[in-house]
């Protein structure tokens, strides 16, 4: 198991990754419309064609060194993915589900100082499909790893552990903002 240094891109924000494995988490690499756009929102820049990566894991394994307070939070539906990112240089960190309760956390893996921990890619998520629709690998791993680590994480209350929520109310430790109509137009969504 390793811990893994991450910062954002100013290097404002810098954190570790704690017990990293290939079985600690899912290695992921997305490829759904809403990771594509919220990359473009946060960043700027367009993965186009070639997903978005990240390793999921459980909130308690994320601790913050500096500038957790740089964390902003945005949504494009609110009872969905939270996807935080950097205030101080924008660029999208951690994904995760709008309540603390369901312990999941993804980590973009472009800001981890070293991926060799996590390990390749093991599952790919809406890989698209010539007649329109998408598919996944690996579905037992990415979805049974998921529900397994979470629901660890709530029987022995690690969900509590969380920097990114405040466990009293539920809400995340940062406004959630949500794209306006205009904001959102040239997404891919």
């Amino acid at each position: 198991m390793a811990d893994v240094p991450f910062s954002c891109r100013c290097g404002e924000i810098r954190g570790t990754l704690h017990g990293a494995t290939p079985s600690s988490g899912n290695h992921v690499r997305c490829y759904c419309s809403a990771c594509r756009a919220a990359i473009i929102f946060a960043n700027g820049e367009d993965v186009g064609d070639a997903g978005v990566e990240l390793y999921q894991t459980t909130p308690d394994k994320i601790s913050f060194q500096s500038g957790r307070s740089n964390l902003g939070v945005f949504s494009f539906n609110p009872k969905k993915l939270l996807r935080f990112q950097a205030t101080c240089c924008g660029v999208q960190m951690f994904t995760m589900l709008p309540t603390p309760k369901f312990a999941l956390a993804g980590v973009m893996t472009n800001l981890l100082k070293d991926t060799s921990a996590i390990g390749p890619v093991a599952m790919e998520a809406f890989i698209p499909q010539p007649d329109g629709t998408s598919k996944h690998s690996s579905v037992m791993r990415l979805y049974g790893g998921t529900m397994w680590r979470a629901l660890l994480a709530r029987l022995t209350g690690r969900w509590k552990q969380t920097p990114f929520f405040d466990v009293k109310t539920g809400k995340p430790v940062a406004r959630v903002y949500v794209p306006t109509q205009a904001e959102r137009e040239n997404l891919p969504l």
